[in-house]
């Protein structure tokens, strides 16, 4: 099964987290969950959270990878740098 590098962004306060998951739609509605209590930095700020990017990699290590390129360059720079931004 595939693995996948995902982006969530928060409308109310503009903010985003990468993760990555082998089901991201699952991980979504996990993180946006008030009861699921293992998604702990999504938990700190208000949502409502929006998956806005993901990219398939074919290995949970590859997924990773990616997942440390884009927080070591910044979310939101990222996503300007591969013309990605959420409408806002």
């Amino acid at each position: 099964m595939p693995y996948y590098t995902y982006i969530l962004h928060s409308t109310s306060i503009q903010r985003y987290y990468c993760g990555f998951s082998q089901d991201p739609h699952r991980r979504l509605r996990e993180h946006n969950d008030p009861n699921y209590t293992l998604s702990k930095t999504t938990k700190r700020f208000p949502g409502p959270w929006k998956l806005v990017w993901t990219e398939k990699h074919l290995t949970a290590s590859e997924a990773m990878k990616q997942e440390k390129q884009i927080k070591k360059r910044g979310i939101g720079r990222f996503l300007q740098d591969s013309n990605k931004m959420p409408q806002r």
